[in-house]
């Protein structure tokens, strides 16, 4: 037969539920804050991304509409806004120990930086390109003529967004000589064919 817990077992587990619901609370509020414009360009090395952005439509544009450093870099669903944050603490730390904290050791290390990002949004699908960006909402016509045929093609032959757009926003830095054939997909060499 089963017992009721005893009065101490339910302190204890209310307890610990209510600590977990204040530290998911702390974490989540922590995330929102350093989700903020101001907070992600507080660091010197983020002036430099900051500048270009502000000459771009995702800064400035006739609807008014204006996307942040959050609403491209960090996920909205819990799990993968903890990922992303994790993943941004890498560069975080950069700053401190002064990998980056000026400008000349940002551009020597901005291919890097922006490798791994572009690999994140390629195993995304540019998940958040696409919380703003959708196929079938877009008016194809009112694109200029290469973007509307490129766009009307829902399935882009196994692109997504960064694909193309990788220097929208920043500044598409220099691949590093020597990486061409490092970061290039090899297509297999076809085999001369065999009888036998």
């Amino acid at each position: 037969m089963l017992q009721c817990p005893s009065r101490k077992s339910v302190c204890i587990g209310l307890t610990i539920f209510f600590i977990g619901g204040i530290g998911f609370a702390a974490l989540d509020s922590a995330m929102t804050y350093t989700s903020r414009m101001e907070f992600c360009v507080s660091c010197h090395s983020m002036k430099t991304n900051y500048a270009e952005y502000k000459k771009t439509l995702h800064y400035k544009n006739a609807s008014g509409v204006r996307a942040s450093c959050a609403d491209c870099h960090v996920p909205d669903a819990f799990f993968p806004k903890v990922h992303s944050k994790l993943f941004a603490l890498r560069d975080v730390v950069y700053e401190w120990i002064g990998t980056i904290d000026s400008e000349e050791k940002f551009e020597a290390k901005r291919w890097q930086m922006a490798s791994r990002v572009w690999a994140r949004m390629r195993a995304n699908d540019s998940r958040e390109c696409r919380s703003c960006h959708e196929y079938r909402f877009m008016e194809f016509d009112q694109q200029g003529e290469r973007a509307g045929k490129k766009h009307s093609r829902t399935d882009m032959r196994g692109k997504t967004c960064i694909d193309c757009h990788s220097g929208l926003v920043h500044e598409e830095p220099l691949e590093p000589a020597g990486l061409v054939q490092k970061t290039q997909p090899q297509r297999p060499q076809s085999q001369p064919e065999t009888t036998g």
